[in-house]
C-alpha cells in the first residue's frame, strides 16, 4: 500500500519510560518525511505537553487531547470540547467522592486541588510542569479533557453515571475523561477528510488503551512491543519495544523505509 500519512502516539511510542525519544526514532521520522509521508502526532496529551518534542521532530500537525483538538501544519482544523453540563456533573460527582480533577483547555490547564499527592505524582510522571490552581477554570474556557484522579477500585463510582463521558486509565491514580463519542480516531478522520485521504492510506503506531480506535481505523495499525495487552487485538502488526527500534522496524514492515 502507498501510505501517505503516519500517526504516532507519544508515551511508550515516540518516547520511552524516561520520556526520551530514541535516536533511531528521530532518524526514522526524518527519513519518513524524505520519503514523502507526513508524520503526525496523535496523543492524549494537550499541545502544551509536547511542544519541545514536536520541535525536536519538526512536526507541526497533531491530533491532541484524544481527538478533541486537531491542528494541521500549525492551524486548528477540528475542535470538540466536553459539553459544559457534563463537566459540571463530573465536578459535582468527584466532589462527592473527594477525587481531584485537572481541567485541560487548548492552551493551559488547571486543577481544583493543587495539594493532592495523586495529582502531583500522575502529572509529574509525564515530565511536565504541574497545573495551576483554579477550581473554576472549567466555567471560563472550553475543556477538551479532564484528568480524574482516583484508583482503579473507585472507577465504578463514575462508569455510566454521566452518559456523555467516557474514561480511559493511563496511570494507577488517574484516568482521562473525554466526550463519549471522541477518540483519536475522530481526530484522525477529521484530518484525513481535510486532506482528501482514505483511512487505508494511513498508518498509526500506539501502545496504550486510548489507541484502540486509532489502530482499528487506519489502514495499518501497529502496536509497540511494549503495548498494553488489551491493545494487541486491535493491531495489524506488533513491532518491537520502543527502546528496541520499535518505530523503525514498524516503518520497515509498512515498507515506508
Amino acid at each position: 500500500m502507498d501510505y501517505k500519512i503516519a500517526f504516532f502516539d507519544i508515551d511508550g511510542t515516540l518516547v520511552n519510560d524516561e520520556k526520551e525519544i530514541p535516536q533511531d526514532t528521530i532518524e526514522a521520522i526524518a527519513e519518513v518525511k524524505q520519503r514523502g509521508v507526513e508524520p503526525v502526532i496523535a496523543t492524549g496529551r494537550p499541545p502544551y505537553f509536547f511542544e519541545k518534542l514536536a520541535q525536536q521532530l519538526a512536526i507541526d500537525s497533531y491530533v491532541s487531547l484524544n481527538g478533541g483538538y486537531v491542528v494541521y501544519q500549525g492551524k486548528p482544523i477540528y475542535q470538540h470540547p466536553i459539553r459544559r453540563a457534563d463537566v459540571e456533573a463530573l465536578v459535582k460527582l468527584s466532589m462527592e467522592h473527594r477525587h481531584s480533577l485537572v481541567f485541560e483547555g487548548s492552551s493551559t490547564f488547571y486543577t481544583n486541588n493543587d495539594i493532592d499527592p495523586s495529582v502531583q505524582t500522575a502529572v509529574q510522571s509525564l515530565k511536565v510542569n504541574l497545573p495551576g490552581y483554579d477550581p473554576d477554570f472549567w466555567t471560563k474556557e472550553d475543556i477538551y479533557q479532564i484528568f480524574l484522579h482516583c484508583e482503579e477500585t473507585d472507577e465504578h463510582l463514575y462508569q455510566e453515571q454521566i452518559q456523555g463521558l467516557r474514561y480511559i486509565r493511563w496511570h494507577k491514580s488517574a484516568m482521562d475523561v473525554l466526550p463519549v463519542e471522541s477518540s483519536k480516531a475522530t481526530g484522525i478522520n477529521a484530518m484525513l477528510s481535510l486532506l482528501n485521504l482514505s483511512p487505508g492510506e494511513s498508518i498509526a503506531f500506539g501502545d496504550g488503551l486510548n489507541d484502540k480506535e486509532m489502530l482499528a481505523t487506519v489502514g495499518l495499525g501497529i502496536a509497540m512491543g511494549n503495548a498494553h495487552p488489551e491493545l494487541i487485538p486491535y493491531a495489524n502488526y506488533v513491532t518491537t519495544h520502543v527502546d528496541d527500534c520499535g518505530i523503525l522496524n514498524g516503518l520497515k514492515y509498512a515498507q515506508i523505509l
